[in-house]
């Protein structure tokens, strides 16, 4: 299957399990699907996937080939001893704490911000506008997420698989639903806690990617007002074309 037909494939699915969810259970009501700049998330989804997403997997596999000979022969070695599941979850806390504290850095560092804004432009949050990410930052993001992986020795395969865990993952925390968890936010997570973050305000809550325990641990917790009626996007003007966003953090000023 070609990359455009798997593209097609992932966007049919995708729309099959996060449109009705947020028809059920909506964050905002009476939001759209076909809300403005529909397209624009559309055009994101498929730089990423027709594009970003192969040459992120290229980056990842050199940065494996070139951190493997060097890794410490007794930490293979001590890797290789644990049975796989503990290797999967030691792998996934670690790269949410990557995460956690890149994704604070690029709301910290204007360098990084320039990046990260692109994201952060969305003025709706629904399961299409997660895509929008600049490749810059999301590739990133990804060696952030992926490193501690490939030095526990995981194989590209697990790593593939954990990769689309937090795809959905991502998804879902960006999509217009608000789900009845209750005290179980604490430890799952839930989209409203992530839509705070994106709110146009100067927020530094809410920088975890999978849980909110990295955030409850280091004080930037924070569960948002219901219901959500606070508005959304940068509180600097951005533009709000694909291309045009791509190239706006080359630009100066």
């Amino acid at each position: 299957m070609d990359a455009l037909a798997t593209a097609a494939v992932s966007l049919v699915a995708l729309v099959l399990v996060f449109v009705p969810l947020e028809r059920v259970f909506p964050a905002r009501r009476g939001q759209p699907l076909l809300r403005p700049e529909f397209v624009t998330d559309l055009a994101f989804f498929l730089g990423q996937a027709l594009l970003w997403a192969s040459l992120a997997v290229a980056f990842l596999t050199f940065v494996h080939g070139l951190l493997a000979p060097h890794l410490p022969l007794a930490l293979g070695t001590w890797s290789q001893e644990l049975p796989l599941g503990a290797r999967v979850g030691l792998a996934l806390v670690l790269g949410d704490l990557l995460t956690y504290w890149f994704h604070r850095a690029c709301h910290h560092y204007e360098l990084l911000w320039r990046f990260h804004a692109v994201h952060h432009s969305a003025e709706r949050l629904d399961w299409l506008a997660a895509h929008r990410e600049h490749p810059v930052d999301g590739l990133l993001t990804q060696l952030c997420i992926n490193l501690p992986g490939i030095v526990l020795g995981l194989s590209f395969a697990e790593l593939g698989g954990l990769a689309v865990f937090r795809a959905l993952w991502a998804i879902f925390i960006h999509s217009n639903v608000r789900l009845p968890l209750g005290p179980l936010r604490l430890l799952l997570g839930a989209p409203e806690l992530h839509h705070w973050h994106h709110a146009r305000v100067v927020t530094r809550h809410n920088f975890s990617n999978l849980s909110p325990y990295f955030d409850l641990l280091f004080g930037t917790y924070h569960r948002p007002p219901d219901p959500e009626d606070y508005p959304l996007g940068l509180t600097m003007p951005w533009p709000r074309r694909y291309l045009a966003q791509l190239l706006r953090p080359f630009r100066p000023g």
